[in-house]
């Protein structure tokens, strides 16, 4: 990768742990609230979501934008860092 935002390069520094859903690169705070509402309210959660629907990041893009209200900028950020993640830690 080769631009790498500070968030995206803390969230993945470490494990996930109890880390809140607005940890995730990508999340705004709009965001993080319309998860958080559904029942997102951990990095975990979201990262079970993306691997209940098998890493494919097309699929999660359209489920975050349709699902939680996300801009497709915020899906395309939040699948690379979720992304990333399992490439550092699985």
């Amino acid at each position: 990768m080769n631009h790498m935002s500070p968030k995206l390069r803390a969230f993945l520094s470490e494990p996930i742990g109890e880390k809140d859903v607005c940890w995730v690169d990508g999340v705004s705070h709009e965001l993080a609230i319309n998860l958080v509402t559904k029942g997102f309210n951990k990095a975990y959660i979201l990262l079970g979501q993306f691997l209940l629907m098998h890493k494919d990041e097309a699929e999660f893009q359209k489920w975050i934008i349709c699902c939680c209200g996300a801009t497709e900028c915020e899906a395309q950020e939040i699948a690379n860092c979720l992304k990333e993640w399992c490439a550092c830690f699985l």
